[in-house]
């Protein structure tokens, strides 16, 4: 009999990796913990760097803008503090229990075929202390956070050139090279990625270099954005081809000789 060995045709799976932020984007902007992380970074930026408190909340603001981290921006223009000091002071008094279990996401989450990764410019213990209060612990198969693309015992000033704006030594979104220590650290495939995040400018990073975006907290596409969400809660309506790969496990190698099937992508 010909075709002794026959194998069930299937389309490759369009995504490998599911690439998640964490802040305003697994919990929505309204549970107020962003508001109280940017007073919490303003309240160190007096007391303990002793920046003029009328001064701050402009420099904060613009270098929030401009280094995707004002603790990225200090680092640049010259401040020297100890990264744990910081982010103790800033995440480590946040009011948590204002997260709730969030039961939808769970279940969401779990019930996706695909390989999912955390990747945040967050610490490891904020990033430890939402998703405990979420419920999604369990949820995600990597972490990638500030501690992974900046181990303590690497950190060195940047080079900086004079006709330009002062460089950080720190490794954070939106910079393409916080993308490229992730990819390569996690060995995830930019190509079959889809990365969900609530910043436009770290969308639009990770657009250019391959990887496709879905934008949470907008319903409202933009440049660098291929889908926009309210809420990461939305994603099994607007993505529905996200557990697509669910049905293609169920088909497989065949032991019996059989007709070709093709399983939509």
């Amino acid at each position: 009999m010909e075709n002794e060995d026959c194998y069930e045709k299937v389309t490759e799976p369009r995504y490998e990796c599911l690439l998640f932020d964490v802040d305003d984007t697994i919990y929505p902007l309204s549970s107020g913990i962003s508001a109280q992380c940017t007073k919490n970074i303003i309240e160190y930026m007096i007391n303990k760097l002793s920046i003029e408190e009328e001064k701050v909340p402009e420099m904060c603001a613009q270098l929030y803008k401009e280094y995707g981290t004002t603790m990225a921006g200090l680092r640049a223009i010259g401040y020297d503090f100890d990264y744990d000091d910081y982010h103790s002071f800033v995440h480590g008094r946040l009011p948590y229990e204002w997260l709730k279990p969030d039961h939808t996401l769970r279940s969401l989450l779990h019930s996706l075929p695909i390989r999912k990764v955390i990747f945040s410019n967050g610490n490891e213990a904020h990033v430890a202390k939402v998703l405990s209060r979420l419920g999604l612990e369990d949820c995600f198969d990597y972490i990638i956070c500030f501690e992974t693309l900046n181990p303590t015992h690497e950190d060195k000033e940047a080079d900086n050139d004079t006709n330009e704006i002062p460089k950080t030594p720190i490794v954070c979104k939106p910079f393409e090279n916080a993308f490229e220590q992730t990819f390569k650290i996690a060995g995830i495939n930019p190509q079959k990625t889809l990365f969900f995040d609530d910043s436009i400018r770290n969308l639009q990073t990770a657009k250019r270099m391959g990887v496709r975006t879905v934008w949470i907290g907008s319903s409202h596409r933009t440049e660098g954005v291929d889908y926009a969400l309210e809420s990461i809660h939305n994603m099994r309506e607007a993505l529905p081809e996200l557990w697509d790969a669910e049905e293609r496990s169920d088909v497989g190698y065949s032991e019996k000789p059989a007709i070709e099937t093709y399983v939509r992508a």
